[in-house]
Parts: C-alpha cells; sequence; structure tokens
C-alpha cells in the first residue's frame, strides 16, 4: 500500500469537494478521486449548463409573449452552435480551477476509477490507497432500460453537448430531464415528443399545476405521450423509428434523436462495495440518520450515493456531505434537516415546490387551509405577457405556518426560496405579510398568496 489517509472522498461533485475541503481544514491527510474530469454532474452535465441553455429560450419566448405589445420577435432564432460555446465558457474552466482550488486547501487529488479490495483500502489504477474513512459521493447515473435498441438513446448528458439540434427529438421519461430540455429544444425549433409511462409526469410536483405546465408545453409545440411505454428503438438510416405501447396499442414515430429522461440511480456498480462489506441498492448506500454505513462504520456517503429521505438535489448533497464531515470530525450522529428545501423545474414558465404536497398533508391529518390562486392576471405576469401562472400554498389552521408552497410562473424559482425560509423557520403568514416587499417585484407578490 502506497499512501494511507485520514479521509479518501470518491467522488469530485458539488458534495466530495465540500467533504473534502472541510476535512483538510482541520489538519487531516484528504485525498479525493474521480475517473472524469472535477466539478459533478451540477457543474459540468447538470444544473449549471442547462440553465445556461434555458436563458436562449427564455429570450425566444420573452419576445414572443410581447408580440402585439410592442416587441416584433420576427426573425428572433437561437444559434444552437453559439448557444453551446457559450455554455462551454463556462464549464470548460471548472475542472481545472475546482482541483486547483482543492489543492491549495491541502487535498490530494487523484484520477481514475476506484474500487474497493477491502474495508479500508480502495485500488486506483493499480495503486493501493488506505485510509481510516472513506465518504462515497460518486452521483447518479441513467437508469438501465430494457428496452430493445435502448443503445441508441443518448442520456442528458449527451443532450447538454450537442454540436447541432436534431429538427426531432424523442425524451423517454416525464421527469426533469425530458421536460426541461423539451422546453430549450422548442424555442429552438425542434419538434418534440415526451413519452411517459405514467399518466402523471412530474409526480412529485402539484398535479394541478402540473397540468397547467403541460398545456403551456403543448401550446409551443410539446406533444406529451401519457401511459405509454417504448417498445423497440429502431434505426432506419436517417434516424429511428421507435415503437410504442399504449394499453397494448401499437404506433410508431419517427424521430432524430432519442433521449434517456426515464430517472436515475446511485452510480455504485464498478466500486466493489461488496469488497468493503457495504450494503447498497439502486438508491444507495444503507446508512444511518447520520449518514454512516450500516454495514461499515469506515464508510459514509451522500447525495444520490445515499439512500436517504433527502430528494436528489446538489444543495441537499452537498448539505449530507457537511453534516457526514462535521460527524467524522467531531465523532457525533447529527442528522440532516431536509425541512424547507425548495425544488424546481426550469421549464418557461418554472414549476416549483417546498414542503408537502396537499395530499400528503391531508394525510397526516393537517387542517389545512389551501390558498389557490391564478396568478396570470397579476401585474407582474402581465408585465411580461404570461398568461399561464398559478400558485397554491398550503398552511396548518392551527398554527398559521406555511406547510408547503407550489408555483408555477416566471422568476417563481426565486420566489420558493422565501417559502422556504418561511417553513424552516416555522414563520406564520400573519408574519409574512407583515414585511413589505419592494415593488412592483414578483417578491412583492408573496403577501397576496398567502
Amino acid at each position: 500500500m502506497s499512501e494511507s489517509y485520514d479521509l479518501i472522498v470518491l467522488g469530485a461533485g458539488m458534495a466530495g469537494v465540500a467533504s473534502a475541503n472541510k476535512c483538510a481544514s482541520q489538519g487531516w491527510r484528504v485525498a479525493i478521486v474521480d475517473p472524469l474530469p472535477y466539478g459533478g454532474t451540477c457543474a459540468l452535465r447538470g444544473c449549471d449548463p442547462k440553465k445556461i441553455l434555458r436563458r436562449g429560450a427564455e429570450i425566444i419566448d420573452s419576445a414572443r409573449l410581447m408580440e402585439g405589445k410592442g416587441i416584433d420577435a420576427g426573425g428572433l432564432s437561437i444559434n444552437w452552435g453559439d448557444l453551446m460555446k457559450h455554455k462551454h465558457g463556462f464549464t470548460d474552466p471548472v475542472p481545472e480551477s475546482m482541483e486547483a482550488g482543492l489543492n491549495r486547501n491541502g487535498v490530494e487529488t487523484l484520477h481514475g476509477p476506484a474500487r474497493f479490495t477491502g474495508e479500508r483500502q480502495i485500488d486506483v489504477d493499480g495503486t493501493r490507497y488506505g485510509s481510516d474513512r472513506f465518504l462515497i459521493a460518486t452521483g447518479a447515473t441513467p437508469r438501465p432500460l430494457d428496452v430493445p435498441g435502448h443503445e441508441h438513446l443518448i442520456d442528458s448528458t449527451g443532450f447538454l453537448d450537442l454540436d447541432d439540434l436534431p429538427s426531432r427529438i424523442l425524451f423517454v421519461g416525464g421527469g426533469f430531464i425530458s421536460f426541461e430540455f423539451a422546453h430549450i429544444a422548442a424555442r429552438a425549433g425542434a419538434s418534440l415528443v415526451i413519452v411517459d409511462r405514467g399518466e402523471r409526469p412530474l409526480g412529485g410536483f402539484d398535479p394541478d399545476l402540473v397540468e397547467l405546465l403541460v398545456a403551456r408545453g403543448a401550446e409551443i409545440g410539446v406533444e406529451l405521450r401519457r401511459s405509454t411505454e417504448i417498445a423497440t428503438v429502431e434505426p432506419n438510416g436517417h434516424g429511428y423509428i421507435v415503437t410504442l405501447d399504449r394499453a397494448g396499442v401499437r404506433d410508431t414515430i419517427e424521430t432524430d434523436l432519442v433521449v434517456h429522461g426515464a430517472g436515475r440511480v446511485a452510480d455504485l456498480s464498478g466500486l466493489a462495495l461488496g469488497a468493503a462489506g457495504v450494503e447498497w441498492g439502486e438508491r444507495g448506500l444503507s446508512v444511518s440518520d447520520h449518514l454512516q454505513s450500516t454495514t461499515n462504520p469506515a464508510v459514509w456517503a451522500a447525495g444520490d450515493s445515499a439512500d436517504t429521505a433527502g430528494m436528489p438535489l446538489t444543495p441537499v448533497a452537498v448539505i449530507e456531505a457537511k453534516v457526514a464531515s462535521s460527524n467524522m470530525i467531531k465523532g457525533t450522529t447529527t442528522a440532516p434537516n431536509y425541512s424547507g428545501i425548495p425544488t424546481a423545474v426550469f421549464t418557461i414558465p418554472e414549476l416549483a415546490r417546498v414542503g408537502m404536497l396537499e395530499a400528503e398533508a391531508r394525510e397526516q391529518g393537517i387542517d389545512l387551509i389551501v390558498r389557490h390562486s391564478d396568478t396570470s392576471g397579476w401585474y407582474s405576469n402581465y408585465r411580461v405577457g404570461e398568461t399561464t401562472a398559478a400558485a397554491k400554498v398550503l398552511i396548518d389552521r392551527s398554527t398559521d405556518q406555511v406547510v408547503g408552497a407550489h408555483l408555477l410562473g416566471p422568476e417563481y424559482g426565486e420566489l420558493i426560496n422565501t417559502f422556504g425560509l418561511a417553513i424552516t423557520l416555522g414563520l406564520t403568514t400573519r408574519q409574512l405579510k407583515s414585511t413589505t416587499a419592494a415593488y412592483p417585484t414578483v417578491g412583492s407578490d408573496l403577501g397576496s398568496m398567502v
């Protein structure tokens, strides 16, 4: 064994980097390893580049909404190649910058695939390393699809690296990836179909608002096929013929590209976790509430690598990594607090949620007040020409506290953060309405929503 450490972190995404830096700051000898460029999914292959591409779609959509209201959108279009160059201007420097930052903080950076060879040992490209502790934060990978022709699909990483945008695209699955990419591609002129095996897409969001979003998507050319399975994907020389199955009835679609948006699973299969006696499944490592492996006390996990109650979000992964690191350093058993953490689907307009769904709140026996508002005619949406916007705020009648908030509309991805703060701090609606916001802003709508 060539080297021994206090901590080795597997995975150089935002969670892994947060843990490595925190533990190195305590004087620990720390190493981090990843077979891919440093930065992880969020910075390189997910959240950040996706929202850069979305900016192009926002410009197109905003101009179209203002047609006849002082803006002539004729001739406005997305140059996909230039938009991709803009994306690369952000993503390309990330790996070198992140690795340099780790080195400055005293973290040793390793490259290559890692696999366990014992309870406290890993192998990286033939070199063995030992450590008192390991944090696994290797993220997620597209869920395997048992469909003939599945090898012809590209994943979200492939979509975000397309040099040219095909004119016809089919997305498999009705989740974040499919809806966000479809809303971008539709504004860039592509013809879109989302195929979802369930009846209700975006299952983690308020169903009433999801239906409004689906209708808004249909207006700009995003077609949704519900309760439909992909039977086969076959190349036909120019693209692909996709056979669909809805309740036993077969149909075919010709398309230029098929994108996997049907969910992700923990990316752990290559780590040889069995050699370390670590129990795991597709949702991640089996961990205690304080994020320590239930079967190997030397191993901890965070983010998509940990089977926890936390949502699969980068901020959640970072929170878990910091909590796990603090527990390692202090010998404590603190559990992460998942309350008040918002999430958003960055379609146009965006759909956001924090706290409980209405059905979840009722199942818990909460005496609910539901403030359901059609905000499409409110000033902040009239100003930009948006005609699809709504809010649903859930309030516990006995405490006057917000227990859930669900928003669909321009800039509501920012507004949801205030509702998240209210839930985290236990603020009442009286307290929320007592604050005075800058006007006219989207934030000033909050008082009317509650």
